[in-house]
């Protein structure tokens, strides 16, 4: 693929834009300037270096951001900031979006990415991916409230019980709840039918992909082959 057509399929401006960053000598290729914008390169494993940062080649951007509290996963945030802009402006400009939401309260694993496919694998209701919060309460929590939650709990709007896919108390004001749909603020209402509150809420997990301990709040990084084998994703 032409240098030009790859900057520009990574967000980078139009063709003739992308152009204008090669003739000025801001792409490198294995750490040598290249100001060909129409020279043929193998993307098999390809990174190229534009203004000194890194970009791996990728057909498809997805990406996971350990989001922190206040933003809005929207492409048009209208009451906070929205999520998207913790990335760089190349991947905004690929159109990348959130897979599913967080509320604007809420933190924790978020995915995004272009990738129809893969949003649609994950959101879809009929996989039953789990996904698994960490809920700090504001009453004590206690067996009944577990028992309840996984039996089931009939939320508003709702015309059967919701259960959830696994629940256990780990603090006295702190719940691990793992659920398989995506329902509106699912959490904070199931919380709230066993006669509790969600006082925040945090993702830690989806499919068997965890948050790393090591990627700060509101830090990205790309999805590996490995992570989108946690995550069942199969083209």
């Amino acid at each position: 693929m032409q240098l030009e057509r790859i900057l520009q399929k990574h967000g980078f401006g139009s063709r003739r834009e992308c152009r204008g960053l090669i003739r000025r000598e801001r792409v490198a290729i294995n750490g040598q300037i290249c100001d060909d914008p129409f020279v043929e390169l193998d993307t098999d494993g390809l990174v190229f270096t534009v203004d000194g940062v890194d970009w791996p080649y990728a057909e498809f951007a997805a990406l996971m951001l350990n989001k922190p509290a206040g933003y809005e996963c929207s492409r048009k945030p209208k009451h906070h900031a929205g999520v998207l802009e913790l990335l760089p402006v190349p991947l905004r400009e690929r159109e990348v979006q959130p897979i599913g939401r967080l509320d604007e309260d809420t933190t924790g694993l978020l995915l995004i990415t272009d990738n129809g496919q893969l949003n649609h694998q994950l959101s879809s209701g009929k996989r039953k991916v789990p996904k698994v919060y960490l809920a700090t309460t504001k009453h004590p929590l206690d067996q009944v409230q577990i028992d309840q939650l996984m039996a089931g709990v009939l939320l508003a709007d709702e015309i059967e019980p919701i259960a959830a896919a696994a629940a256990e108390i780990v603090g006295d004001y702190q719940l691990r709840l793992t659920l398989t749909e995506g329902k509106y603020h699912q959490v904070k209402r199931m919380v709230a039918a066993v006669s509790n509150r969600v006082e925040a809420l945090h993702r830690e997990a989806v499919g068997e992909l965890t948050l790393p301990d090591d990627l700060k709040p509101g830090e990205w990084r790309w999805l590996s082959a490995v992570d989108l084998q946690k995550l069942g994703y199969s083209k």
